[in-house]
């Protein structure tokens, strides 16, 4: 037995490794040879981009090659004959494609926003048809808007985030990290297909981060970002908002059910406190929120002084600590209290509150300073 769980363990470095590899040649490869898809032509990408610089927004590509790389990895070394009969895998695999074409035609033709708002709610359903929904309420009516709702904020918050050199990046990985232990503690990673779906996620962040870290030389685009919205918001569907609940129907425990709420929020502290920051500040000074700007937490952090690099250092460190927390959590288990809901929950409004306070410090200053120009 031992000898056979250190024969896959290889298995899995190995395929680890050359996932990384092989997202560093593609991405390279995409990069001498893509050039402009994600490039505007009018001025409209500069409003959202924090650099000058248009670079192209390539890095999606790589995503979607490694996942169906990934997959195809796992049908072949472990399940060749029941891949296809997976009915709640085939909605992974549907709602991430579809994510991918929503993204790479807004990369390619800057679609309408209600067009894309329309693909990322078929999304949503694409999971409620091949039963991938949330399940926190025993009324179906409920569960099905939750997750479209969840389905849609998150694609559309990584979308948002990707506003600065590697900071979408940084926050993916350590999601798909959170994702991955707390899996570790309900099943076994072995010959399991959403393991190697998020190694392989891990992987390919990986490879582009080498690209994207500051001086980015690429960006993930929408192409990259509406397909790891779409892979996200089922992955934490499965392993987190559904974490230890009984099946459909049956009685849930509220208590149980803060505990889940509190494992989503911690697990998406970074760009769950970043979305809500802009749209509440958009909101309080009569803009519209869905219309991008240089106004994200991250874009405040460089206002108020910080590198891009050191900026993206701040994400990594309290990604960091979320993650840790997640961990804790996953320990403690079905051990929960109404206490552990006030802790863990708190510390998720103080990231929020910080954050905001953090913004309308910056706006302050940067009021303050153009005064001080005009006189």
């Amino acid at each position: 037995m031992s000898n056979l769980l250190d024969n896959h363990l290889l298995i899995y470095i190995l395929l680890f490794a050359g996932m990384i590899g092989f997202s560093l040649l593609t991405n390279a490869l995409f990069l001498k040879f893509v050039r402009t898809l994600g490039i505007r032509k009018m001025d409209g990408d500069t409003i959202i981009r924090w650099g000058p610089q248009s670079k192209p927004a390539i890095g999606g590509l790589g995503f979607y090659i490694l996942f169906l790389f990934a997959v195809a990895g796992n049908a072949v070394l472990f399940d060749p004959n029941q891949f296809f009969l997976n009915k709640e895998f085939t909605g992974l695999l549907l709602c991430t494609t579809m994510g991918f074409i929503i993204g790479l035609a807004d990369d390619a033709y800057d679609t309408k926003p209600l067009l894309k708002l329309m693909g990322q709610i078929l999304c949503g359903l694409i999971l409620i048809a091949t039963g991938n929904e949330i399940h926190l309420f025993q009324a179906a009516w409920m569960n099905h808007l939750m997750t479209i709702l969840w389905v849609v904020g998150i694609m559309n918050s990584i979308n948002m985030l990707d506003n600065m050199d590697a900071i979408s990046s940084i926050v993916s990985i350590f999601i798909l990290i959170a994702c991955i232990w707390v899996m570790g503690q309900e099943t076994d990673y072995i010959g399991n297909l959403y393991f190697m779906v998020i190694l392989g996620g891990i992987a390919s962040l990986l490879g582009f981060l080498w690209f994207n870290w500051h001086p980015s030389r690429m960006y993930m685009g929408d192409t990259g970002s509406q397909f790891l919205g779409a892979l996200l918001s089922l992955i934490s569907i499965l392993y987190l908002w559904n974490y230890r609940l009984p099946a459909i129907g049956q009685t849930h425990d509220l208590l149980m059910i803060s505990r889940n709420i509190v494992l989503v929020a911690l697990a998406f502290t970074m760009t769950l406190a970043d979305t809500t920051v802009v749209v509440v500040n958009r909101l309080i000074k009569g803009k519209s929120p869905f219309v991008g700007g240089k106004d994200h937490t991250t874009h405040h952090l460089a206002l108020l002084g910080l590198s891009d690099r050191q900026v993206a250092l701040v994400f990594i460190l309290f990604s960091m600590i979320s993650i840790s927390l997640v961990l804790i959590i996953a320990h403690i288990g079905n051990a929960w209290s109404w206490l552990y809901t006030l802790v863990f929950g708190s510390y998720f409004l103080a990231i929020v509150a910080a954050f905001f306070t953090m913004t309308h410090l910056s706006s302050k200053r940067l009021s303050t300073d153009k005064i001080q120009e005009t006189i």
